[in-house]
């Protein structure tokens, strides 16, 4: 098993708690795994299960993907993924792999400068959103008066930032899942799961809120841009199956733990996870790693 590499100082990932992993349900198997792999350079782990993928980056398990060619397809109006966000080191990084797009003739939905980040937003074939993403640095956020960030939306110049590399390659082991977004239908509800855990609210939007520990811009985000009458995920859709959230300190997981049962929503439970759901039905994996470092 490939040991992790260490984390560079300011990695979401050395927060308290932070996002690590997405399972996703898939009519293609193969495809969907081919396209993250060409994507962003992800490697697949020896297959444990039929039916059954993981894809990883330097030693991080990052994506799950599960062959559900029966499942409804998500029709982005339902509780469910809005998009996985990939981390990659800076920006030279991410105008090398927008190159490596370019090159793949992906085709991009948006790319916005948010003042903490540069983000450059797709969809893999089956729909579900990706957003691939540079951070600022810190002391760089821009800060809301009360406390948290003040991001926002602004235009980014996609010529600019690919003059930034002289041509394309893969961010591959370097890559992380910064923050998972999330389509809800009651965003102060979402927000309430996700505090009781530990998250700070960084930032509220018309519909939307940002939630983190350690400091960083968003781990968790959750909008009801979409609309939709439905409450709670409906089960038996492709897409989101299940969100994991991370921790390196075991009173954390404690924490999580008895929150779970205290809802009466423990769904699994094993010596260093414990699998609930939040208040929209989206399943909500919380584990315990070993190094804080890696």
């Amino acid at each position: 098993m490939t040991t992790p590499a260490a984390l560079p100082a300011e990695s979401p990932l050395r927060a308290p708690l932070h996002a690590a992993s997405v399972s996703l349900a898939v009519h293609d198997l193969e495809g969907i795994a081919t396209f993250y792999e060409q994507l962003l350079g992800l490697r697949r782990q020896p297959a444990t299960l039929p039916g059954r993928l993981t894809l990883a980056a330097g030693g991080r398990p990052l994506l799950h993907l599960v062959h559900a060619p029966g499942a409804r397809p998500d029709n982005g109006r339902e509780p469910g993924l809005f998009h996985t966000a990939f981390l990659v080191p800076d920006r030279a990084a991410l105008a090398a792999w927008l190159h490596s797009a370019a090159a793949l003739g992906v085709t991009l939905q948006g790319a916005s400068d948010h003042g903490v980040s540069e983000a450059i937003y797709l969809s893999d074939p089956e729909g579900n959103g990706i957003e691939v993403y540079a951070d600022r640095p810190r002391a760089a956020w821009p800060a809301a008066p009360a406390g948290g960030v003040a991001m926002f939306t602004r235009r980014l110049d996609l010529r600019a930032l690919m003059a930034e590399a002289a041509g394309p390659a893969l961010p591959g082991a370097a890559t992380v899942i910064g923050h998972v977004h999330l389509r809800c239908h009651d965003v102060p509800a979402a927000e309430a799961f996700y505090a009781t855990l530990g998250m700070a609210v960084m930032q509220r939007m018309p519909q939307a809120a940002f939630l983190a520990t350690g400091g960083y811009h968003h781990h968790v985000a959750a909008n009801a841009w979409a609309g939709g009458d439905a409450s709670r995920r409906p089960a038996g859709l492709t897409g989101l199956l299940e969100m994991e959230l991370q921790t390196t300190d075991q009173a954390v997981l404690d924490h999580a733990v008895a929150v779970a049962r205290e809802r009466g929503m423990v769904l699994a439970e094993g010596q260093n996870f414990v699998v609930t759901e939040d208040a929209a039905g989206i399943r909500v994996k919380l584990s315990r790693r070993e190094n804080p470092q890696e």
